[in-house]
């Protein structure tokens, strides 16, 4: 009924994903956090609305290719179906460059477009899109096992993503307009994370958990440290010891360490070997003497302590300097920061029998592949806030079942390096 798969996330940038508006405190712009922890995170709903656009994306990059490359065999299909003349083919073919190949709807309005056809046209306008509906049908869009040709992606659009500016249209009636307008309500990006119309309303296959930290980067006189907690290592399937109070620490060093302001004593090894690292299955270049081990109590107190603060100030354009008054500070994860969470795909193919309107059911397989190869655009667009200003980047690593065992899907290493550019 349903197939787990464990994300992690390394910080490749600051991340700052912001509570809304100003508080009275250490800095202006605070970050969300967890309220019975109080350590920060990145909310599934952030996590979740952000990977639905990277996930329209990858698909209009795969069909902007295929409608290029089939654009001849697309107009003499209309043409043999008498939705276009010769005079028609000709000229699209001229203006080809004006076309929008990005989304099957967006092409057919660049189409309606250079041939000038208006609302009293309403008649070429459904010949036409019903020939094309059909080519894409018989020789794009076949259901072949793969996500990008999903049967319903006929019909999917840029607004597929984000908030659904059309609710009050019905499934229907979106595939009517001539017009790209909200959510489909047909395509594998719908299908899997919800939509809401007129006519029908779907939960969506995919749950997104919060990422918590599972790492936090720390400054010692020793170098970067990475601290975590006994708990947080039981989680993700690694044994370790545990502090017998507040004030100690265990790592392998000895006597005292600094992590930042603290100086804690070292109560002995954390007795973590790269074999335990190794069953996370990251690829992480994180070796047990980079980790320390502090109490649970401590452990928020340490990470709150460490965040970045960043001191901004609006600038006046007229005299070009700092604008009087703007001065305003921002918090963010640290570079570095490694996260741990889980998404569960639910399969509901069962209910294509029981509710005509929400056929076809994308398998969870489909789905998995999707976030497998969308995840990349989160180390180019990132995620969060002040993306254009350094910050927000997150490189993914999807670690799925097969077999009852955990398969590692990320090709790449995670490198825990402070010296990732993006700042």
């Amino acid at each position: 009924m349903h197939k787990d798969v464990e994300i992690y996330a390394l910080a490749l940038d600051p991340i700052y994903i912001g509570t809304g508006g100003y508080k009275i405190g250490r800095v202006d712009n605070t970050i969300v956090r967890d309220p019975s922890t109080n350590e920060p995170k990145i909310p599934g709903s952030s996590l979740a609305g952000v990977w639905r656009y990277y996930s329209v994306l990858r698909i209009a990059e795969e069909i902007r290719n295929n409608l290029d490359n089939e654009f001849n065999e697309i107009v003499s299909y209309l043409k043999d179906k008498g939705a276009l003349n010769d005079e028609e083919v000709d000229k699209l073919k001229d203006q080809k460059d004006k076309l929008n190949f990005f989304f099957p709807k967006s092409l057919l309005f660049s189409v309606f477009t250079i041939l000038n056809l208006s609302d009293s046209d309403k008649d070429k306008k459904d010949n036409i899109k019903n020939a094309f509906y059909e080519y894409l049908s018989n020789h794009i869009f076949k259901n072949n096992g793969s996500y990008i040709f999903f049967e319903g992606n006929r019909f999917i659009g840029i607004k597929c993503a984000g908030q659904d500016d059309a609710p009050n249209l019905s499934i229907e009636d979106v595939k009517k307009e001539d017009k790209p307008t909200g959510h489909c309500g047909s395509c594998i990006v719908c299908k899997s994370f919800g939509f809401s119309k007129k006519d029908l309303s779907w939960q969506g296959l995919i749950f997104f958990s919060d990422l918590e930290i599972l790492f936090f980067p720390v400054f010692t006189y020793k170098g970067t440290k990475w601290v975590t907690t006994k708990k947080k290592l039981e989680r993700v399937g690694v044994n370790s010891k545990e502090p017998s109070s507040i004030d100690k620490i265990l790592a392998k060093e000895s006597d005292y360490l600094n992590l930042g302001w603290l100086y804690l004593k070292v109560e002995g090894d954390h007795e973590i070997k790269e074999e335990d690292l190794k069953k996370l299955d990251l690829d992480l270049e994180l070796k047990p003497e980079d980790i320390v081990i502090v109490s649970e109590e401590l452990f928020s107190q340490i990470v709150n302590s460490n965040l970045e603060v960043r001191t901004s100030v609006s600038i006046d354009p007229i005299t070009g300097a700092a604008k009087e008054g703007a001065l305003f500070t921002s918090e963010a994860i640290p570079r570095g920061t490694i996260f741990f969470g889980k998404i569960r795909i639910f399969d509901k193919t069962f209910l294509e029998g029981i509710e005509e309107k929400i056929k076809p059911i994308p398998e969870t397989e489909l789905i998995e592949n999707m976030l497998e190869d969308s995840k990349n655009y989160f180390e180019i667009f990132g995620i969060g806030g002040m993306t254009t200003r350094g910050f927000g980047r997150l490189k993914i690593a999807l670690i799925k079942e097969k077999n009852g065992e955990q398969e590692n899907s990320e090709d790449g290493q995670i490198e825990t390096t402070s010296q990732e550019n993006g700042e």
